[in-house]
């Protein structure tokens, strides 16, 4: 068995507080034989102009179904009359990489629209020597002109989703900072950014503008931190500076310039696996599910024997209702890397228990959420979801005992007071059923407050791409 490291360890143990179960699982659907589905969509490149002639492949992942077609003048593409099931759609063109996307289910009579992004590929040149210092040549397509409240700007998506994109942003920016203390004292700090002023105005370093930009963002200076960050990169463009500029971006809800720099950073360091979730985590900000969760699978291929990638993907599975099967072999994979976790085991049983259509998949998964509690006995979310699996199987007495087992081990355990009142409806026992409603709704409360804290504690960046307008309206931003 291979030992977690501790930042692992830390990184485990916040996955376990913060995951939470929103909604169950739905069952699988037998499609009828004229249930067919329509998939469309566009092919863009990384300026985000649509690319023409490109080969569009959508291949079945339990089936031979395969069908081909090239985009037309505008970038367009549509398959219609597809069966329902699982995909996979790749797009190929002469001097790009390849680009590919899913599993996706598809259901009866829907239409998927999917958004396809080629990236150049690397020259013979280019391609040499990828572990030397490489010229950061080109240009980046954005600039960063200001930081404004995050609370004057509202969220888009659903409140599990904006709580997910942001605990992977910050988690996505503790691989780049490390075990950094937060504790100095003011007036070391400003020795050592006053130390690190003199030595640049003597050399410029990019290593000097990293150890500067890590004071700037502690001392809540985020606009100064992300220049000194791009600055260190461009000078010397190293794995280690070009992440930590795309998690600078990340981490102030800059999605757009991360996606730029972490896709730079990939190409460079095809080995980095902290640069693929650092791309991921920023196409989930960006609303693309599932570009990042296939960006987090790769990760998860790329070194088998790393956690955290495992981790990452796990995030995306509590707001999906369904999760591909490829989902579930990684975290089956999770389970035999870490055994003794408990983490494992619970993901594993999530994505088992929501990958829907058999029942022996329900069965492994309360077996997996046994032993996780058996290794874990404060592991509150395992608790929640094996309430909910015995809600399905109408098992309401051990389904009370466990959600209420839910609530002794969860920090503001709204969900199983939630699922408590649906289970005391089925028994009878209303006036049980009402009084868990009512802390229900307290909990919920608290719970929008704390996030209405949280996002005071961010400024986000105000950032302009080439030849498009500022993303972000401009109240409240503070100047250069």
């Amino acid at each position: 068995m291979i030992a977690p490291s501790s930042k692992q360890l830390r990184i485990l143990g916040l996955l376990g507080a913060l995951l939470s179960v929103s909604t169950p699982r739905l069952q699988a659907q037998t499609a009828t034989p004229d249930a067919l589905a329509v998939v469309e969509g566009e092919v863009q490149n990384a300026q985000k102009a649509s690319v023409a002639a490109t080969l569009v492949t959508l291949s079945a992942t339990d089936s031979n179904y395969n069908r081909k077609g090239r985009t037309d003048s505008k970038g367009h593409f549509r398959f219609e009359g597809v069966p329902t099931g699982s995909y996979t759609i790749r797009a190929e063109l002469s001097g790009y990489e390849e680009c590919r996307k899913g599993p996706f289910s598809l259901s009866e009579h829907e239409t998927k629209a999917i958004e396809l992004l080629l990236i150049k590929s690397r020259t013979t040149d280019e391609l040499k020597d990828s572990s030397n210092a490489i010229a950061f040549s080109d240009e980046p397509d954005f600039v960063v002109a200001g930081v404004t409240d995050t609370t004057a700007l509202g969220g888009h998506g659903s409140a599990p989703v904006i709580r997910n994109s942001n605990a992977l942003s910050k988690e996505t920016a503790s691989l780049a900072h490390g075990e950094a203390s937060t504790n100095t004292a003011a007036s070391e700090t400003s020795a050592q950014e006053a130390a690190i002023r003199s030595a640049l105005a003597k050399e410029d370093t990019a290593d000097l503008h990293a150890e500067l930009a890590e004071i700037e963002e502690r001392e809540g200076r985020p606009l100064e931190a992300v220049k000194e960050y791009q600055r260190a990169a461009e000078l010397q463009p190293t794995e280690a500076h070009l992440f930590s500029w795309g998690a600078e971006l990340l981490l102030h809800h800059a999605p757009e310039p991360a996606i730029e720099v972490f896709t730079k950073g990939r190409r460079l360091y095809p080995q980095s696996g902290r640069m693929l979730l650092g791309l991921g985590a920023a196409w989930y900000a960006q609303r693309s599910n599932e570009q990042a969760a296939q960006i987090f699978l790769e990760a998860c291929d790329l070194h088998p024997n790393d956690p955290t990638p495992y981790l990452f993907l796990g995030r995306l599975q509590v707001t999906e209702q369904i999760v591909p099967p490829a989902w579930t072999e990684r975290m089956k994979r999770f389970t035999s890397l870490l055994p003794e976790d408990a983490m494992a085991h619970y993901l594993y049983a999530v994505a088992l228990s929501k990958q829907g259509g058999h029942a022996v998949h329900s069965d492994v998964a309360q077996s997996e959420l046994k032993k996780a509690i058996e290794l874990d006995p404060h592991l509150g979310d395992a608790y929640l979801w094996l309430g909910i699996l015995l809600m399905e199987k109408n098992d309401y007495l051990d389904a009370v005992t466990a959600l209420q087992k839910a609530v002794e081990n969860t920090v503001l355990p709204d969900e199983a007071h939630y699922r408590l009142a649906q289970v005391y409806r089925h028994l009878g026992e209303t006036d049980k059923a009402r009084n868990e409603i009512e802390l229900y709704k307290k909990l919920t409360e608290q719970k929008s407050e704390q996030a209405e804290r949280d996002r005071h504690e961010i400024p986000q960046f105000v950032y302009t791409l080439r030849g498009q307008t500022v993303s972000s309206p401009p109240t409240d931003v503070r100047p250069q």
